[in-house]
């Protein structure tokens, strides 16, 4: 199950209590004060880990508290630092606080980490001739998590274009494949492998329609997965299915793109036209070639494999190059 939002409660841990002592021997029978303090109670941190690829544990798991700080004691002797809390998560992962939306960190790079809650100070001891004090409270918040895929491609287009066909011909992914709209209903990753010495990360994203940046179908959801990839893979059914326009339908999706985000239209596309071995497609080829002329385009079939190699190939090219700007 892929879980890409999750709500958890955190608490670091509290201080320890500071220790009220006093040293006494046959020299000095009214005592001398020698309390020491209590230690520092744990932090919380939420790391990158690149093991973890979901959110799915927190659905199980929604409250965390680090370990309080250890009481001081005679002697002077000061209460051990209690231990962090280190909360593993995958890379892409934004980290909010509940109460105010702010974006704590986006950690995305793996060993990425921060600290979201300190650990309350160890009480004061009396050893200095004070009154020894209790341990402070640990910060506690309510964070919020999403997650966004970090891939080198994302392939974007309707419901039943073949993204599903696709990713499972071009590398080891096996999402659900069906004639019916919406088989997929979560992003899938795959790593296709160019040759012996290249590969890249391609996610397919759920199907988007009308009003994908509004909501409608997820849409809003599944279109922040595409933020991190470099470019886009826009997939389009090319054979015109049940009276389907491959022309309106590109139109349809670019204006989804520009009204999420002006940032995620202005990412490079490839336009593959899928399904060139069903009927009527060599039509359809035409007529978006003399609607786009402008546009480059890839005609493909994922079912047979035919023209998926060269796309492929300009994919990883354009993947490279901008690997090497960055």
């Amino acid at each position: 199950m892929f879980i890409d939002e999750a709500r958890v409660y955190i608490k670091a841990g509290d201080g320890g209590d500071g220790c009220s002592s006093f040293y006494r021997d046959k020299y000095n029978r009214v005592g001398s004060p020698d309390g020491g303090p209590g230690g520092d109670g744990g932090d919380v941190v939420f790391l990158v880990d690149a093991n973890v690829q979901t959110l799915l544990d927190f659905q199980y798991r929604q409250h965390h508290e680090a370990e309080r700080g250890y009481h001081g004691s005679s002697t002077q002797k000061k209460g051990a630092r209690g231990k962090d809390l280190v909360i593993k998560v995958p890379p892409g992962t934004l980290i909010k606080d509940s109460d105010t939306g702010l974006i704590i960190r986006d950690l995305v790079h793996i060993g990425d980490k921060v600290i979201v809650a300190k650990g309350g100070p160890g009480g004061r001891g009396n050893s200095r001739n004070h009154e020894a004090t209790k341990g402070s409270a640990g910060q506690e918040k309510i964070i919020l998590l999403e997650l966004k895929l970090i891939a080198d491609a994302g392939i974007i287009g309707y419901p039943n274009a073949g993204k599903s066909t696709l990713i499972s011909k071009i590398s080891s992914a096996h999402p659900k494949i069906a004639n019916y709209p919406f088989t997929t209903k979560e992003p899938v990753l795959g790593v296709v492998r160019i040759h012996s010495e290249a590969s890249m990360v391609v996610a397919e994203i759920p199907g988007l329609i009308e009003g994908a940046h509004e909501g409608r179908g997820l849409g809003d959801r599944f279109l922040r997965h595409i933020e991190r990839t470099k470019i886009l893979i826009h997939l389009v059914d090319i054979s015109g299915f049940e009276g389907r326009d491959p022309v309106g339908d590109y139109k349809k999706l670019i204006f989804e793109l520009k009204a999420y985000s002006k940032e995620l239209a202005k990412k490079f596309q490839f336009i593959a036209l899928n399904k060139i071995d069903n009927p009527g497609a060599e039509i359809n080829i035409k007529k978006f070639r003399k609607a786009f002329p402008k546009k480059k385009v890839f005609p493909i079939s994922a079912l047979t494999g035919e023209g998926i190699k060269e796309l492929l190939s300009a994919v990883y090219k354009k993947v490279k190059s901008l690997k090497v700007r960055s």
